[in-house]
């Protein structure tokens, strides 16, 4: 039995940010955007939903990462090449560092250029424009770390 018209549809998932792991982060947002959740999910259409993401000025890095993560782009003039740290790179836009870890995990293709770009919403703080969508689900946020028990009874320190 088909149903015409029900592959078009997008949802709409609210993530909160705030004091959650940029790379696990990532990953729970990058399948959404792809459409993987759904059971009409085809790798050559645009089946992903709209994510929008608020308060991704207070992500959290592990480890060192914010003085020895660099952010990388050219200029395209000779010598342009030009870099930041995370932690200059979150002063000055603070949307980037979220934005690039799921763009980054995101096959590089028309799809993602044209279409999944666009649905990532990314705000620095707690207001955004999409308050009016109906049907706007939170997405349950993700757990700090990987230590605690496993599914088969061992506990992990």
């Amino acid at each position: 039995m088909s149903f015409p018209g029900r592959i078009a549809q997008q949802a709409w998932h609210l993530v909160d940010a705030k004091d959650q792991v940029v790379g696990r982060l990532a990953t729970q947002i990058a399948p959404l955007l792809k459409g993987k959740h759904k059971p009409t999910y085809n790798p050559r259409l645009d089946v992903g939903d709209n994510v929008v993401v608020i308060n991704a000025d207070k992500v959290k890095l592990t480890g060192k990462k914010w003085s020895d993560k660099l952010y990388r782009w050219h200029t395209n003039y000779p010598g342009g090449l030009r870099q930041r740290t995370a932690q200059e790179q979150i002063k000055k836009q603070p949307t980037k560092v979220l934005r690039s870890a799921v763009i980054g995990m995101i096959n590089k293709t028309k799809l993602r250029h044209s279409y999944m770009e666009k649905r990532l919403h990314i705000y620095p703080g707690e207001e955004h424009p999409h308050k009016e969508v109906e049907g706007m689900r939170p997405l349950p946020r993700v757990p700090h770390s990987r230590v605690g028990t496993f599914g088969f009874g061992l506990n992990h320190p």
